[in-house]
């Protein structure tokens, strides 16, 4: 095992408190007697530089119009949120209307089919007059359904650009979410690198002042 090395100073004033404390009556000069215990002052705590906290302020300053700036930022994306919610009501009536045209549109295709199937079949059974009205009417509601499915065709269109609109909002709400969290999280750095840097960090108060009145002349 090593032994450690007192210093000479430090072995000289061991021996001498201890012949003290083992005879109390020996006499000891008092010049020579570095036993006694020695008054350690604290050393004082070194002051940040006026440059130091110049920045320091200027960093606190900065986060704070930071934290500001965030939160208008999720004011903004929560009025958003609100407003595409609303959209997105809107979006999903127009999809019901449109389900139930095409719906509508299905079956009166169907009925068509079925009515000129029956009118081929029953056609050699049919008087010339019944004939015409039959094929005249059947003839009418081709021309009303083929208006019906252009009506429908146009709105499908319509819906789907709709639908599109509303996807690049969700998309866009989206990234300005992702772009809020982000900024968030380089505040939350900062700010946690500006309080081990400089929170309770002496300074001297009078630097402060003068400081705050360069800030404040500057700002006039």
């Amino acid at each position: 095992m090593k032994r450690i090395l007192l210093p000479l100073a430090l072995v000289i004033a061991f021996s001498a408190h201890a012949q003290v404390a083992n005879n109390p009556k020996a006499k000891v000069d008092p010049k020579n007697n570095k036993v006694a215990n020695p008054v350690v002052e604290k050393p004082k705590a070194k002051l940040m530089s006026r440059d130091e906290l110049r920045a320091c302020m200027d960093r606190q300053e900065a986060n704070a119009k930071e934290a500001e700036a965030i939160k208008g930022e999720q004011a903004a994306y929560k009025t958003s949120a609100e407003q595409l919610k609303a959209e997105k009501a809107e979006v999903e009536a127009g999809e019901a209307a449109l389900a139930k045209q095409v719906t509508e549109v299905r079956a009166e295709k169907d009925a068509i089919l079925a009515e000129h199937a029956a009118l081929t079949a029953e056609a050699p059974k049919l008087s010339k007059n019944d004939f015409k009205a039959r094929s005249d009417a059947y003839q009418a509601r081709t021309t009303a359904f083929n208006a019906q499915f252009e009506t429908v065709k146009a709105a499908d269109v319509a819906q789907g650009a709709k639908r599109k609109a509303f996807g690049d909002k969700v998309d866009a709400l989206d990234a300005q979410f992702k772009a809020i969290e982000e900024r968030q999280e380089k505040y939350f750095d900062a700010n946690d690198k500006w309080k081990a840097e400089c929170s309770n960090k002496p300074y001297d108060e009078n630097d402060e002042k003068a400081i705050r009145k360069e800030k404040a002349a500057a700002a006039k």
